[in-house]
């Protein structure tokens, strides 16, 4: 019965989720068609470049839909963070870095390819977004995923709509850097290497948690704390609003991310207390049916 009910109200999430992307989608395609607004349709392109992706793993590396989905979100992660670093690098070498984070150019300016890879990242989110639903790789009344990646498509849509905080999104995007990380030990872990013991597992390890802390977190919390100090500067818009909305579920979600990796290293390194956990949620699944 408790499984039953788990996919009834999985069900209603996936059909909120399939809404809102359907909805974006016609307001995506309204703005290049009606408003045309042609740069926009990098966001299409990076669509159909990771579906692409997505249908060249499936058809000649797997079909696992889980290993194919984490595969293309590896490939948009090291996309994504090499695109980042060499803007970021690019704009420090001409500019230096307190002209970089300054206001008016986080919120009003745009650095040169900074728009275009907004626009891919976003295609991707829209993707990754589909790929999960159709698939059902989710879980949860409320699947943080989902909500995640909503909250994103929201977020950079209207920055690229309104043409304001594109740099301020970029660097957002740096956590992808850590994402590398997460989505490697996933894919190593499907291929059956979960060796604990090993120096490729640990080093894994020491990267991910360095990336989690410096490129996930701190850099969230930074970025939060230029919101905030900045406030004054942003004026009567929704764009402030808006942006501490989304850092304030940014970092939340990290602050679940880093319990979620948390457990996961201590069962790798524990895998005793793995079997245990395997076996206590066998009971329960044996008792609720």
């Amino acid at each position: 019965m408790a499984r039953g009910g788990d996919r009834v109200y999985q069900n209603k999430a996936g059909a909120f989720f399939v809404a809102t992307l359907v909805m974006w989608a016609v307001s995506v395609f309204f703005e290049i068609l009606f408003n045309k607004r042609n740069e926009l349709v990098s966001v299409l392109a990076g669509f159909c470049f990771y579906q692409s992706a997505n249908w060249v793993i499936r058809n000649w590396v797997s079909r696992d839909p889980l290993f194919v989905n984490t595969s293309v979100s590896l490939l948009h992660s090291s996309i994504t963070s090499a695109s980042v670093v060499s803007i970021l690098v690019n704009q420090w070498m001409r500019n230096g870095s307190d002209y970089i984070f300054e206001h008016s150019q986080l919120f009003g300016g745009t650095w040169p390819w900074a728009y275009q890879a907004l626009c891919y990242s976003c295609g991707y989110f829209a993707y990754d977004q589909w790929d999960m639903l159709h698939y059902r790789l989710y879980s949860g009344w409320i699947p943080s995923i989902l909500m995640h990646h909503l909250v994103l498509l929201v977020c950079f849509t209207l920055a690229l709509y309104r043409n304001v905080t594109i740099n301020y999104l970029i660097l957002t995007l740096i956590c992808e850097l850590h994402s590398v990380f997460l989505h490697a030990r996933k894919l190593r872990r499907m291929a059956g290497v979960r060796d604990a013991k090993s120096k490729f597992v640990k080093a894994e390890w020491v990267l991910n948690w360095v990336m989690f802390v410096f490129a996930r977190f701190v850099s969230h919390v930074l970025i939060t704390v230029k919101l905030i100090k900045d406030a004054p500067k942003f004026g009567k818009g929704v764009e402030l609003p808006l942006a501490l909305f989304g850092m304030a579920g940014m970092n939340l979600l990290n602050i679940f991310l880093g319990v979620d990796l948390l457990n996961a290293f201590r069962r790798e390194r524990n895998p005793r207390r793995k079997i245990i956990f395997i076996m206590n949620d066998a009971v329960r699944m044996l008792t609720h049916t």
